[in-house]
């Protein structure tokens, strides 16, 4: 069986470097390395996550040598998909990696869903209630603020967005102590707000999957997934709450305008919302037909919150770096656990550039 040396050693030969090169590169001491490698002193755990980061492996598999299934996922996928897997892999890993630094993932599940015996969407509809509750005993609401941010604050688990082209909409990773939703940057805000929501459902009913793809969640083969149906449910009902819904419509009554400004407020496609009040039995089939058919620009047109769209159009094309992930990498190396060098890759900065501007900061009594 292999060794931690041994796979440090084919991490060496693989880089085609030279041993001093190496640790240069990783920004270890050489000498330090080279009593590691032939037994004479054990590695820390500092040393083997600055490894992990520089040459772009995990810290379980120099551990172990086992392979993550993210980890074969992302090398087994092809296209878009191939793309976000390796991005996952990447946040997941890191993830890991701070978990046995001390800051493992602070993930806050919510209570059981409905029995097993249940339907797939009864069992989604109970645990958004459940998800609905938890935010609010937090001070907050769905509609206020933003969901990747309220995600992140109020469940623990990781929200990034990437620009990963058309043809996929996001992921779910679980697994190596993680909880990551991975999403694309859209140009419909509201589908990418379905879409988070949807994942989050994936990660909640804890569904026995390592990672969820789903590069269309509106793709009608995927009706007959019970984890995909549960998930849309979970969506539907954590977005649209029927006692919300039920009192915004009893103020105004159900009127194009008054369908257009829900759209707005509740900051969803007007299928979705469509769909929602049908299943409500607010309105019937063909009330549902007619609704469907605008587009969220004419609901911003209807409703006069154009500018208010284009706000949230700009913001949901933008890419955003896991929160949690970025917070516990600086707090290891503010502790000393870790280099500077895993927080300014996750960066994509300089780490000269960026200990230089950790100096100023100090400098100036911790002003940014």
């Amino acid at each position: 069986m292999s060794s931690i040396s041994d796979r440090v050693r084919s991490l060496i030969d693989q880089s085609g470097l030279s041993l001093r090169e190496f640790a240069d590169q990783a920004d270890l001491d050489a000498e330090q390395l080279s009593e590691c490698l032939s037994g004479a002193s054990s590695y820390s755990a500092v040393e083997l996550a600055v490894i992990a980061d520089e040459f772009h492996v995990s810290m379980d598999w120099l551990l172990t040598g086992a392979e993550p299934p993210l980890a074969v996922a992302a090398r087994t996928t092809t296209g878009k998909a191939a793309e976000a897997l390796a991005t996952a892999r990447d946040f997941v890993a890191r993830r890991a990696d701070l978990d046995k630094l001390g800051y493992p993932q602070p993930w806050r599940p919510v209570g059981p869903t409905t029995p097993s015996g249940n339907s797939y969407a009864a069992q989604g509809e109970a645990l958004a209630n459940s998800a609905r509750r938890a935010v609010e005993r937090q001070g907050r609401l769905v509609t206020e603020g933003g969901l990747p941010e309220l995600v992140e604050t109020v469940f623990g688990a990781d929200v990034a967005v990437e620009p990963l082209g058309d043809g996929f909409d996001g992921l779910a990773a679980m697994g190596q102590g993680a909880k990551l939703i991975l999403l694309s940057t859209a140009s419909n805000p509201a589908r990418q707000r379905f879409t988070l929501a949807h994942e989050l459902g994936h990660l909640l009913a804890d569904d026995d999957q390592d990672v969820h793809l789903d590069r269309d969640i509106f793709d009608r083969a995927q009706k007959n997934d019970p984890s995909e149906q549960r998930a849309n449910a979970f969506a539907s009902v954590f977005l649209l709450p029927d006692q919300a819904l039920r009192e915004a419509l009893g103020k105004v009554g159900l009127t194009r305008g008054s369908f257009a400004t829900l759209c707005c407020d509740f900051m969803v496609s007007p299928e979705t919302l469509a769909y929602r009040l049908l299943k409500l039995r607010v309105i019937d089939a063909g009330g549902c037909d007619y609704y469907k058919r605008m587009t969220v620009h004419e609901a911003a047109v209807v409703a006069d919150r154009v500018e208010e769209l284009d706000q949230r159009v700009a913001a949901s094309e933008e890419k955003k770096l896991p929160g949690l992930l970025v917070r516990d990498t600086r707090a290891a190396y503010e502790a000393g656990k870790a280099t500077l060098r895993p927080y300014a890759s996750l960066l994509g900065a300089d780490v000269d550039e960026l200990r230089d501007q950790f100096a100023s900061e100090q400098d100036n009594g911790g002003a940014a």
